[in-house]
């Protein structure tokens, strides 16, 4: 939808910039929503509802029309986040999509007629807005707001969703975790990367591998093939964070692309993943039920359903009910 590689790059950077301002308002959400999210939680879906309720007021300023956030709430509920892998959970998601594209691209157009309210932007639409091209239409607008919203709750709460999910298989419930969230986060990402197949066009004739590409040709590549290349990785179908921490030990690693086309949010990115990560462990002993570590493939590689059992520690427990009083 951009014209250009200069146009993604320059938008790519004025939302990870709002993203990372954003950064300590978020980890101070996201304690309070992990401590209420109850002993007992299904997930993948609560992964993206999660990441919603943290970055709903940078996402779309508190000023916006209520009836608007209230129908991005019911996007992220009804899971138009991720590419489902039903037919009927796929179909629930779609109905909703013309809806909130229609309330989007207006309240796009009544932003522009106004002009811009300040001089930093107020949420991610501003910036989208802001750095955009003037010749973009309210709808291409929309578009790409749509497209960042999806990316931003649903990559974010799909990869805290397989964090939690592979911890708990591989490591006895009831104990703390041995590894720092950089690690597992990483890990998690390298083993089930959420984009499990990225294209790109060839911008020119070229020879990749031995074989001939025209210019135009779409060359695709498998983030997930390559982070289980056993001559680029040790032990690749092997969940272990620990890796992280030995010198050489990392293959190629693309979960958010690689060279001049990786994700300029990617840095955030990861530090929201692993702040939701964070306070979700913190003075409890997590375990799950129902898990598989067997991806469902549609769009995206998702997490198969489970629970998610959270117990407070005694003295988090304590502290809890005190403060209830």
């Amino acid at each position: 939808m951009l014209p250009s590689r200069t146009a993604q790059v320059a938008l790519g950077r004025a939302v990870r910039d709002l993203m990372r301002a954003h950064l300590p308002a978020y980890r101070q959400c996201v304690a309070g929503a992990a401590a209420g999210l109850g002993p007992v939680s299904q997930w993948p879906q609560a992964g993206p509802l999660l990441v919603y309720r943290c970055t709903a007021d940078v996402l779309l300023h508190p000023g916006a029309p209520s009836a608007l956030r209230q129908q991005m709430a019911q996007a992220v509920a009804a899971g138009l986040t991720a590419r489902q892998p039903t037919m009927r959970q796929r179909a629930r998601a779609e109905m909703l999509r013309p809806r909130l594209l229609s309330a989007i691209t207006e309240h796009v157009r009544s932003r522009r007629t106004q002009g811009p309210a300040a001089d930093e932007p107020r949420d991610v639409l501003d910036a989208v807005i802001g750095a955009g091209p003037e010749e973009f239409t309210d709808r291409t607008v929309a578009d790409l707001y749509l497209l960042l919203f999806q990316s931003i709750v649903g990559n974010i709460g799909y990869a805290v969703a397989w964090s939690l999910l592979l911890a708990c298989l591989h490591h006895g419930p009831g104990r703390s975790w041995p590894w720092p969230a950089d690690w597992l986060v990483r890990e998690a990402a390298r083993h089930r990367p959420f984009v499990w197949m990225v294209g790109r066009p060839v911008p020119h004739p070229l020879e990749f591998g031995g074989l001939p590409f025209a210019a135009g040709t779409v060359l695709s590549v498998s983030p997930y093939l390559l982070h289980h290349d056993p001559q680029r990785w040790d032990r690749p179908e092997m969940f272990r964070p620990e890796r992280w921490n030995e010198p050489g030990g990392q293959g190629p690693y693309l979960p958010f692309s690689a060279g001049p086309f990786t994700c300029a949010g990617a840095a955030v990115a990861h530090s929201l993943t692993s702040e939701a990560v964070t306070a979700l462990a913190q003075d409890a002993r997590l375990a799950v039920s129902g898990g598989d570590a067997r991806p469902l493939v549609s769009g995206s590689v998702l997490p198969r359903p489970f629970t998610l059992c959270r117990t407070l520690k005694a003295p988090a427990q304590a502290a809890l009910t005190k403060g209830g009083e």
